[in-house]
């Protein structure tokens, strides 16, 4: 696990353009799991704070009960619909999954375990690029 601070110092620019693609959308789109192990979406705001990634939540929600019971979680920045003429000008979307640690009642840091940025490079090659505690920064491309 990291905080994104870690991430920050690690790969500076690689977090400054997942973190351009998060702050896009004021919301995101948020996986817990249920009491069974069912998953569960939720939507939710997300701010960067003293080197943190942070999710807030109501209080009584499901997603915080979720939490509290099974930290994993995963976040969706969102995405920008794709121009089919310019498949390149697509900005991209960015994923995050982790883990929630409630840092004050109803307000969870996310330690991240990965972070990945998905985009398209013309004329029409995938491109992942992710980033891991431990192994680093990667990036694969896809026709």
């Amino acid at each position: 696990m990291a905080r994104w601070v870690e991430l920050e110092a690690a790969e500076p620019e690689f977090a400054a353009r997942v973190r351009r693609l998060l702050d896009a959308h004021k919301h995101k789109t948020m996986a817990t799991l249920r009491k069974d192990g069912g998953p569960r979406i939720s939507g939710t705001e997300a701010e960067f704070v003293d080197g943190d990634l942070r999710i807030g939540s109501m209080p009584g929600a499901v997603k915080a009960l979720d939490l509290r019971r099974d930290p994993r979680v995963a976040l969706h920045s969102g995405s920008e619909e794709a121009d089919e003429s310019n498949p390149g000008g697509w900005p991209g979307d960015a994923k995050v999954a982790g883990r929630a640690i409630e840092i004050e009642p109803n307000l969870f840091r996310i330690d991240l375990e990965e972070v990945v940025l998905t985009h398209v490079q013309p004329p029409d090659q995938l491109v992942i690029e992710s980033w891991h505690p431990g192994p680093g920064y990667r990036r694969r491309q896809r026709t």
